[in-house]
């Protein structure tokens, strides 16, 4: 099999990880390792044996002429790099969000399609074992649903300045929300209708426009409902800081987070400790009928690994030309809710979708 000429942009912790998958796999070469840090790029490209580093994106798509891009840099980048990179006929992996607004990502869906290019965004949940095992689980158990979900952020030093930089174009609610919201969906399989939010300022490093603690609510044709919250900075409290579970009217599914430490550990962001089904039939007593089963998860793969199996799926859409209509399409509908939430903070009023 050919190898794929791969240009890594961005050498933070998503992009080392997706650049550690590309040299794992045989199908991919990296021919370039972009960042505006020196330091970063040159740390990985020791890592991995001396691949090139450039610290200009244009020049480096020039001089490479790659056939992937794998775009890892903070946000409001994502639409031009991902633009420019459609526009020199690479297929493309981008980390969520795919943009800033839906017009933009429709945009780089609709180019990516005409360029006839495969485009994936890094809903890391979507390969991960676990997350797949919670969503079949969580869809045995009737309808409507109550589904509730966390993710908060105690964070300092490095962690709370990629925070404050990425809160200079977007919320923790939208930035993380999509991950959450994109599970709700797949589980629900039912259409979103509307969107409230709520959100307060809590630290003076941050820009007073914006945000550094959210929560959404958002309800579904169906009937079912489901929130999720997300704050970042040194002040957040780590009591229950990470909530996973689904409730229906059969009972309800829920991850339980490893023993991980602080809530800043991105590796903690993905390991799970086990699932947890509770059955709620009661016999002629009111007693229940089933005990309370727990799935061990101890097998599941590592932050490294997820990011393997996710340039797994992008190698196979490429080679075995995939169709990603539906992949895309969800990736736009996700950003389509967490930017409703951001309204609905910023106005104080519900939006229907």
């Amino acid at each position: 099999m050919k190898q794929l000429k791969t240009l890594v942009v961005g050498c933070g912790n998503m992009g080392t990880s997706h650049a550690r998958a590309y040299h794992q796999l045989d199908g991919f070469e990296i021919v370039g390792l972009v960042s505006r840090g020196a330091k970063s790029r040159e740390r990985l490209s020791e890592e991995l044996d001396g691949a090139p580093t450039f610290s200009d994106y244009a020049e480096a798509l020039k001089t490479t002429q790659p056939d992937v891009v794998s775009i890892n840099t903070y946000p409001d980048t994502h639409y031009n790099y991902v633009k420019t990179a459609l526009e020199a006929n690479a297929h493309v992996f981008v980390e969520k969000p795919l943009a800033l607004t839906v017009e933009e990502a429709q945009t780089l869906v609709d180019l990516s399609q005409k360029q006839d290019r495969k485009m994936v965004v890094g809903y890391i949940l979507r390969v991960h074992p676990t997350w797949t095992k919670f969503t079949e689980m969580a869809q045995t158990l009737g309808k409507p649903l109550v589904m509730r979900m966390n993710l908060n952020q105690q964070s300092s030093g490095e962690q709370w300045y990629t925070h404050k930089q990425l809160m200079q174009s977007m919320s923790p609610i939208v930035d993380c929300g999509v991950h959450y919201v994109d599970v709700m969906c797949s589980i629900t399989r039912s259409k979103p209708i509307s969107v409230s939010a709520i959100g307060a300022h809590l630290s003076d490093e941050v820009d007073s426009k914006m945000y550094n603690y959210g929560q959404l609510q958002v309800r579904f044709e169906d009937g079912s409902v489901g929130w999720y919250e997300a704050g970042w900075g040194p002040m957040m409290s780590e009591t229950a800081f990470f909530i996973k579970d689904v409730i229906g009217p059969k009972g309800c599914v829920s991850i339980s987070d490893a023993d991980k430490g602080a809530s800043e550990d991105i590796e903690g962001h993905t390991k799970t400790g086990s699932l947890k089904l509770h059955h709620s039939e009661l016999d002629a007593n009111g007693n229940f009928t089933k005990k309370d089963e727990i799935i061990s998860t101890a097998d599941e793969p590592d932050h490294d690994g997820l990011c393997l199996l996710e340039q797994e799926y992008l190698l196979d859409a490429i080679v075995n030309d995939r169709d990603l209509t539906d992949h895309l399409n969800d990736a736009v509908n996700s950003l389509k809710i967490v930017l409703a939430a951001d309204e609905s903070v910023k106005t104080g009023k519900t939006v229907m979708l």
